[in-house]
């Protein structure tokens, strides 16, 4: 899918739902926190989440103490909501409207890389290896990528887009030798009308 038209659907999607009526809403952004909270404890730690929307993870990291964090996302829609909702505790959030896959990433790397459901929208390789240029340019030697996609045993299509299916070994060798796996877990999320969906999240340290 191109950039434009990816934009274009995500921006319609925040515009026209609310938080209720997407899929992947979370009252406890789990397991990414506390992920999140075991492989960066340091509350100075730069992170940056990927296709974060209008996901509640970020109030989270504030409400912790967390100082340098980066929501990234194609619907500015998605963005502007996070931030009137968090208010005056997410004033140093650097808040990014833009496509992972031509991002022009800032200079200073990241401990973390936190994507929880962007990267399995990818089905094309060429945007897959621009998404991986972007990680292994961004992150920092030692600094851990936290990604979550659908479970093999996942659906094959949320909000209409086809995704790419993955378990944590077929994860780990598509992202390639400059990470390793260090740690993976199932996830069960529960969507707010009670369907259950099978995630993956795996942990990869930047060698």
């Amino acid at each position: 899918m191109a950039e434009l038209d990816r934009q274009s659907h995500w921006q319609k999607v925040y515009l026209d739902k609310g938080e209720q009526e997407v899929s992947w809403t979370q009252v406890s952004p789990e397991p990414s926190l506390g992920l999140i909270e075991r492989f960066a404890p340091s509350r100075q730690a730069s992170i940056v989440d990927i296709g974060g929307g209008a996901s509640r993870l970020v109030d989270a990291l504030c409400e912790r103490g967390y100082q340098a964090v980066t929501v990234l996302d194609l619907s500015e829609a998605a963005l502007a909501s996070a931030r009137q909702r968090l208010g005056l505790p997410g004033a140093h959030v650097r808040w990014v409207a833009a496509d992972v896959t031509t991002w022009e990433e800032p200079e200073d790397a990241f401990d973390l890389w936190h994507d929880r459901a962007a990267f399995h929208f990818l089905v094309e390789e060429r945007d897959r290896k621009a998404y991986l240029r972007r990680l292994v340019r961004s992150m920092k030697v030692g600094g851990h990528a936290i990604i979550a996609t659908f479970a093999p045993d996942g659906p094959e299509k949320c909000s209409g887009l086809p995704v790419q299916r993955y378990d944590p070994a077929g994860l780990s060798a598509v992202i390639g030798d400059a990470f390793e796996l260090i740690d993976q877990q199932p996830h069960r999320h529960v969507t707010p009308w009670g369907t259950e969906q099978s995630f993956q999240f795996s942990v990869l340290r930047k060698r």
